[in-house]
């Protein structure tokens, strides 16, 4: 009964809680201590639900058969793997937000949407059957959409209204794929759905519906322009869209349906890493070349998420374990990469790179910790991000697609490049553009994931042990 209490509320905290922001209204500093608390309770109750999953059980809560939904909300080891990496950058966003958001008006609804916007991730990752899932999948849309748009210039309302109509047609043909396989076997359960396959493919269709609404939502190749266009948005929800929520919804619907609870054919799991390897060097490649620091970094999100794709794909457990943990040392280094870029921005009134330099000087800890937090996203060792890219080629190699492997190999590198050049560029150059630190609690942030980056590598085994249990689910249908 204690699991089934924290399960609901690592839903209901950040869902149902987010209405009290509102009624906090006026007071400010209620507000603010109500945002942290709120997240903080969905990440709390996410790790407290560790010592249960790894030891291979789950955690399920809701039975309506009436309904048609026997079971509405399931913990297994991929879905609290991911709740806790989704809850932990969200944490250090809200706290950031103290500092960056506290001189702009609407801070009421960008504190109701952000908490709201975890709510829905909470809510999306232990979903355990299709139509929950997809209403949480839309409740991340409305917010991200207000968000994206939330200094209401009219740029900034059509860069919102554009990832909102992309991702929102992906939403559309991924619901139609769901109303398909709910004809095919009557239900809306994961389980059931799975059980009334017996181990058949989905149909072919029914894959490419709900691709498209997965690649819209990550930020994929085709769909991929949207993300760099919502670096508009204020830092730290650029932040979330690429760190912690967003962009990691398709990833991990791709996870959840295709790898953990529905078989499909080998001929999707090909394409799918074509696609993400097309994606990987074509978002490194607008890297290279751009010069506004958020849309470099946002190109940077576009191909590294191609990577944790290449894990899940891959059909090899050493794959699908390294891309699980490419989540959390992702989330961790480009939550702080954007964190930085807030700092920057807010520091220097400017995007174009061409114009900053010489930071280093007055933004040391900044300087350091958006360093750390690039060596991580490089996949520079010690730091997390090399053991993460280092189990998903491995993973590619040992499912059989060396060349794949070879292909994304390119695209580690074309991250190096354009990441070393922004640092560079900003940081040591000879302009000595006049900013100064961050507030004390934004400086605290930065530095604390860049220090996360560089820990989780130092004490890689408890996280690659947590990743490989939670994968354990996944070794069904892997061959």
């Amino acid at each position: 009964m204690f699991n089934e209490q924290l399960l609901l509320t690592a839903v209901l905290a950040p869902t149902a809680g987010s209405v009290l922001l509102l009624l906090a209204a006026g007071a400010v500093r209620l507000r603010n201590a109500l945002a942290i608390a709120l997240v903080c309770v969905a990440l709390a109750c996410s790790l407290a639900m560790i010592p249960t999953v790894v030891t291979g059980k789950a955690i399920t809560v809701g039975h309506w058969p009436g309904l048609g939904v026997p079971c509405a909300f399931n913990a297994d080891g991929l879905a609290v793997f991911t709740a806790c990496v989704s809850s932990l950058v969200s944490a250090v966003v809200i706290v950031y937000s103290l500092g960056y958001i506290r001189s702009y008006p609407c801070q009421n609804e960008y504190y109701f949407m952000v908490v709201l916007f975890l709510g829905a991730m909470m809510g999306l990752v232990f979903s355990a059957n299709l139509l929950l899932l997809y209403v949480f999948w839309e409740i991340t849309a409305v917010a991200s959409w207000r968000l994206i748009g939330f200094f209401r210039q009219e740029l900034h309302v059509r860069r919102a209204d554009k990832a909102f109509l992309v991702t929102g047609f992906g939403a559309v043909a991924m619901l139609l794929g769901f109303v398909v396989l709910y004809a095919q076997t009557g239900s809306c359960d994961l389980a059931t759905i799975g059980a009334k396959l017996g181990g058949q493919a989905v149909p072919d269709l029914v894959v490419a519906l709900i691709l498209m609404g997965i690649l819209s939502k990550s930020a994929t190749l085709p769909f991929h322009t949207w993300l760099p266009d919502a670096g508009v948005a204020p830092a730290p929800v650029t932040a979330l869209l690429h760190a912690a929520v967003l962009v990691k919804i398709g990833v991990y619907v791709f996870a959840r349906l295709f790898v953990v609870s529905l078989p499909i054919d080998q001929i999707w799991q090909t394409a799918v890493l074509v696609v993400a390897a097309a994606s990987a060097l074509v978002s490194a490649a607008a890297a290279l070349v751009d010069t506004d620091l958020k849309r470099i970094i946002a190109y940077s999100t576009i191909s590294q998420i191609a990577f944790i794709f290449l894990g899940f794909a891959s059909g090899s457990p050493m794959g699908a374990a390294g891309g699980l943990l490419y989540i959390l040392m992702h989330g961790l280094a480009k939550g702080g990469l954007f964190l930085c870029a807030g700092i920057v921005e807010q520091g220097t009134h400017l995007k174009d790179i061409r114009q900053m330099g010489g930071l280093i000087r007055t933004m040391p800890v900044t300087a350091i910790s958006f360093l750390f937090c690039a060596f991580s996203v490089m996949g520079i060792p010690p730091f997390g991000g090399f053991f993460s890219k280092y189990m998903v080629l491995g993973g590619a190699v040992h499912g059989g697609h060396l060349w794949i492997a070879l292909t994304f190999l390119v695209g580690a590198f074309l991250t190096i490049l354009y990441l070393l050049r922004v640092f560079y560029t900003v940081f040591l150059g000879d302009i000595g553009t006049p900013a100064k630190e961050g507030s004390p609690v934004m400086v605290a942030c930065v530095a604390l994931l860049a220090g996360l980056s560089l820990m989780s590598g130092l004490i890689i085994g408890p996280p690659v042990q947590l990743a490989q249990t939670a994968m354990r689910h996944m070794l069904g249908f892997m061959k």
